[in-house]
C-alpha cells in the first residue's frame, strides 16, 4: 500500500468529514429510533457504514456463555497456517453490532498478521444492560484460553485481544477481569484499543463536544451510556469495572491505542494511554488528525493508514516476521 503523504490525507479527510455530516443530516439519529432499527439498517447497508461483506472463510460457533449459548465468528489466515489468535470486540455502544459486520478488516488483520480472528457476538443493552456484555466477553476469553478454544481455533501460539469504541472497552474490561477473577495476567501478549471510550462518567471531550453529529454527538453518547448502564449516576460508572481508565492497571499487556481528533471519545484515549504507560507498559499512541470516531470503517485512506501501523504493532510486538 502507498501512504499518501499528510497534506493529502488531511485534506481527504475533511472532505469526507463533511460529506459524512451532511449525510447524517439526512437519516434519523440513532438516539431517536428504537434500536431495532438501527440494528436492522447497518445489516442492510443504510447508513454511514458500508453494507457488511461476509467472507466465505468466516465460520460460526458457539460457546457457553453465562446467559445462553454465544456465537464466535472465526476468521483464519489462508494459505497459511495460523500463527497466534487475535480476539475482537465489535463497536456499536453496547447497543448495536454483530461479530460478522466487519469480517473484511478482520480478513485483512489475518493476512497481514498470521493471527484467526475471533470476534464474539455478546449481548446487547437495552435488552441486556451491563454487566452481560462484559460477562459474555470474559467467558469468551476464558474458553479461548482453554482446550476446547484451542482445538476449534486451531492454534496454541501467542494471543492479542483489541475492539474498537465499545469494544476498545470491552477488550480492557476483560483484560481485567482475568486477572483479577481468575489471575490470568499473562495470557494477551498485545493489544489494541481504537478509540475506546474508556470512562463511562464522561471524560472533559465527551462532555464539551455538543450537539454535532460526527458518527456520535453528546447526545447520542448520553443515550449510549444510558441503554448500557440504566439507573446508574455518574459516580456509580466510575467503578473500574465499568470504566477501566479508574482501575489498576499493572500486569496488562503491550498496547496501541487509534484515535482520530475529531471524536469526542479523544481523551478516552489520551487518558488510557497515559496511565497504561505510567503503569509500566509500552504503549504506542496513534493519533490521526480530523479522523472521525469510527473512521476505521468507513472508506477513507486515513483508515487503511491506521490499520496497517495497528498491524505492524502486532508483528513487532508479537514478534512475526510481516506476512506476505
Amino acid at each position: 500500500m502507498t501512504t499518501p503523504d499528510p497534506d493529502t490525507l488531511l485534506a481527504e479527510t475533511r472532505a469526507f468529514n463533511v460529506e459524512l455530516e451532511e449525510l447524517l443530516k439526512t437519516i434519523p439519529a440513532v438516539n431517536t429510533v428504537p434500536p431495532e432499527e438501527s440494528r436492522r439498517a447497518r445489516r442492510e447497508g443504510r447508513g454511514i457504514f458500508p453494507p457488511p461483506v461476509y467472507v466465505a472463510e468466516a465460520r460460526d460457533v458457539e460457546i457457553e456463555g453465562p446467559g445462553g449459548p454465544i456465537s464466535v465468528r472465526i476468521i483464519a489466515p489462508q494459505q497459511r497456517e495460523p500463527r497466534g489468535t487475535f480476539l475482537h470486540f465489535h463497536g456499536g455502544g453496547w447497543t448495536l453490532g454483530d461479530s460478522d459486520g466487519q469480517d473484511v478488516r478482520l480478513q485483512r488483520l489475518a493476512r497481514d498478521t498470521g493471527l484467526t480472528a475471533v470476534s464474539v457476538n455478546y449481548r446487547l443493552a437495552p435488552e441486556n444492560p451491563y454487566p452481560a456484555g462484559p460477562d459474555d466477553c470474559e467467558a469468551a476469553a476464558l474458553w479461548l484460553l482453554g482446550a476446547e478454544g484451542r482445538s476449534v481455533v486451531g492454534t496454541a501460539g501467542p494471543r492479542a485481544v483489541g475492539g474498537d469504541s465499545a469494544g476498545g472497552h470491552l477488550a480492557a474490561c476483560t483484560l481485567l477481569r482475568l486477572r483479577d477473577r481468575h489471575g490470568i495476567a499473562d495470557a494477551f501478549g498485545a493489544a489494541v484499543f481504537q478509540y475506546g471510550g474508556f470512562d463511562l462518567s464522561m471524560t472533559p471531550s465527551q462532555r464539551l463536544w455538543g450537539d454535532r453529529n460526527l458518527v456520535l454527538s453528546g447526545p447520542i453518547l448520553v443515550w449510549f451510556g444510558d441503554q448500557f448502564l440504566p439507573g446508574r449516576d455518574r459516580e456509580q460508572r466510575r467503578d473500574p469495572d465499568i470504566s477501566p481508565l479508574f482501575a489498576e492497571l499493572s500486569g496488562m499487556p503491550p498496547a496501541i491505542f487509534t484515535v482520530g481528533t475529531a471524536d469526542p471519545l479523544i481523551d478516552d484515549t489520551l487518558f488510557m494511554e497515559a496511565r497504561w504507560r505510567a503503569a509500566g507498559h509500552a504503549t504506542e499512541l496513534r493519533i490521526w488528525p480530523e479522523a472521525p470516531h469510527g473512521f476505521v470503517s468507513l472508506p477513507m485512506s486515513v483508515a487503511d493508514v491506521a490499520l496497517a501501523a495497528e498491524h505492524d504493532f502486532l508483528n513487532r510486538t508479537l514478534d512475526f516476521e510481516p506476512c506476505v
